[in-house]
């Protein structure tokens, strides 16, 4: 084995020794987050609710997972019950489930929290009304007088401050040292019924695992008919998507460390792996000439102003200069005997020279009258004497 092996091997062992140091001291966490999910076994949870809830319901209990809007919209049903536990619903599905209970349907909603303008239209305000660390629900019926819960882990303390005369009150929140606070009430809405229970905790399955806690819940839902029961539940891909796409695998201890473990070796590789690789050469750019560019700006420049005469002057000038440098002639005076030196230098017709003469001198007249194709057929002609 070479030396880079064993530093890779000690280092593994470890890691894998760390983990395992961790797992035998691990303590087990409680989540105690109020999450209302009818797959979790946390305690508060609605695990156990989901499994009685056949029983409860008589076989007569059907989950749905789409909206009430979009159930509603494709499925004309008979009287029925419909169930809510702590569900976040939007206005058009609350107005479906007011027009299916004014149809005869009787609805239950178990919920801390309700949009007001609903709240306001079925004759109650809900609020806080407790802030005690232990409460206990009762039914005001005198045949449930006996079945009660105590709510001694995080209630929400939540209640009805107001409820329009004609409701029913139907379940209170018992204090030692306040006065007794509805929380369970019955409204009648057309020709069916809507019952609001606003403490969902006693569903959960840290309350129903407790002794005689289950006869609460029975005595709750005894007061909803004997018949269908719809359940809108969380769309279980909806559930999954809303949350961290890790939670299964950091969940499981096994799965979690073998991430761990797994991201520690990528981590490891890629510090040893990096140090053996060649730098970069970082590609520099050659400077690029630009003069032409500036030359094709200054054109344009001259051609979007309209100046002629002063293009064909500078290009004149710059004509008779290459003439005196790289031919050796004199420019001072334009005449036959340097139209005659011109042509014997560059083997031009004496046509294209004294054309070109003929545009030289226009150009340098201030008075002269300039057009564009002056401009043009002066450049062309320069250009190809010089060429």
């Amino acid at each position: 084995m070479n030396k880079t092996f064993k530093i890779y091997a000690v280092i593994f062992i470890i890691i894998m020794v760390i983990l395992a140091l961790l797992e035998v001291n691990k303590k087990e966490v409680t989540d105690w987050r109020k999450n209302f999910d009818p797959n979790e076994k946390s305690p508060f949870g609605l695990f156990v609710f989901n499994k009685e809830s056949k029983d409860l319901f008589k076989n007569q209990l059907k989950k749905i997972a789409e909206t009430p809007y979009e159930y509603y919209n494709e499925n004309k049903k008979q009287s029925h019950n419909i169930l809510i536990i702590e569900k976040e619903i939007d206005r058009e599905s609350w107005r479906s489930i007011l027009n299916e209970v004014s149809k005869g349907s009787d609805a239950m909603l178990i919920a801390g929290r309700i949009p007001k303008e609903i709240s306001d239209s079925i004759g109650f305000c809900a609020s806080q009304i407790s802030f005690e660390d232990q409460n206990v629900l009762k039914l005001t019926d005198k045949k449930y007088q006996n079945d009660f819960i105590n709510l001694d882990k995080f209630p929400s303390g939540r209640g009805f401050s107001y409820v329009k005369p004609g409701v029913e009150i139907l379940g209170k929140t018992v204090e030692k040292n306040n006065t007794d606070q509805a929380n369970f009430i019955k409204v009648k809405l057309g020709k069916g019924n809507i019952f609001v229970h606003s403490e969902p905790l006693f569903l959960t399955n840290y309350y129903l695992l407790k002794p005689g806690n289950i006869k609460y819940a029975q005595d709750v839902f005894s007061y909803l008919n004997d018949k269908e029961t719809i359940w809108f539940v969380e769309a279980a891909d909806a559930k999954a998507s809303s949350r961290f796409f890790m939670r299964f695998i950091l969940s499981k201890p096994a799965l979690k460390y073998a991430w761990w473990v797994f991201l520690g070796g990528m981590i490891l590789f890629i510090f040893f792996n990096a140090k053996r690789k060649q730098r970069i050469v970082p590609v520099i750019e050659p400077l690029k000439n630009t003069s032409v560019e500036f030359v094709k700006s200054i054109g344009n420049l001259y051609l979007q102003e309209g100046d002629f005469h002063d293009m064909m002057a500078k290009k004149a000038q710059y004509f008779l200069n290459k003439v005196r440098m790289d031919l050796l002639i004199d420019t001072q005076n334009l005449d036959n005997a340097f139209a005659k030196k011109l042509q014997l230098k560059t083997g031009k017709n004496i046509e294209v020279i004294t054309e070109a003469i003929a545009l030289i001198r226009k150009a340098q007249d201030p008075y002269a009258s300039v057009m564009k194709e002056d401009l043009t057929r002066m450049n062309t002609i320069l250009d190809e004497i010089i060429r």
